[in-house]
């Protein structure tokens, strides 16, 4: 699969346990998980999670991104400014057959803002949320619509201490609980430390390592992972 100047071949061998992606700023990192999501096109290839095509050059294949069944956390946050937060999060079941209640739809985004410990911003328009703020809501959003493969870019990006850490054991147990595939960027070792979940290595638009946290700090394959996992064991 070509993915803007890399060619890459990956596959996520596991079950429906999170997975835990890290690498360098340009490693092809935020490209693939957009190209899963449907937001990004490659220019060639082929994408498939479990038995459903997503993406087939050859066969022109290129499933929407409503139709991927996909929860999505962007950078950037991607939230709409024309509606508050509550509605935002709820968007998400619009697409749902047969068509829910916006009041259901309403109660069930408030239900999740409550577990995140942000109610207060419920009425609330993009324009007036700081960034920490606005990744909270797109988080929420991303995990409102229960889909079938969770895709997290950084989700802990611009939070500060008290609320990463909060965040941090919230997402743990929510991915822990729910029994289905994610991948979730990430670029803090504590925010990895914090998931027990297989991480993968990528460089270059390539997998370079896999394994558990113990398994790569401890066998580093390249001077990123060394650096990357040392940092870890001084926070332990």
């Amino acid at each position: 699969m070509r993915l803007g100047s890399f060619e890459v071949n990956v596959d996520f061998n596991g079950d429906n346990t999170p997975v835990v992606l890290i690498g360098p700023n340009g490693s092809g990192k935020t490209t693939l998980l957009r190209a899963i999501a449907g937001a990004y096109r490659p220019a060639s290839g082929h994408i498939s999670v479990g038995n459903q095509v997503l993406f087939d050059y050859k066969r022109r294949i290129n499933l929407p991104l409503e139709e991927r069944q996909m929860g999505y956390l962007p950078q950037g946050y991607g939230l709409f400014p024309n509606l508050n937060v509550i509605d935002n999060i709820a968007f998400g079941w619009l697409a749902r057959k047969p068509r829910i209640a916006k009041n259901i739809r309403r109660r069930s985004a408030l239900e999740i803002l409550e577990k995140m410990e942000c109610t207060y911003l419920a009425t609330r328009y993009p324009s007036t949320l700081s960034g920490g703020e606005k990744q909270r809501v797109a988080l929420a959003r991303a995990l409102m619509i229960d889909p079938q493969m969770l895709l997290l870019d950084e989700p802990m990006s611009g939070l500060d201490v008290l609320m990463r850490r909060l965040l941090r054991a919230y997402l743990a147990k929510h991915l822990a609980d729910r029994a289905r595939p994610a991948i979730v960027v990430m670029h803090d070792v504590r925010d990895v430390l914090a998931i027990n979940a297989r991480v993968y290595v990528m460089e270059n638009g390539k997998f370079v390592q896999n394994g558990f946290v113990e398994t790569l700090a401890e066998r580093p394959a390249t001077e990123f992972v060394a650096e990357f996992f040392d940092l870890g064991k001084s926070l332990r």
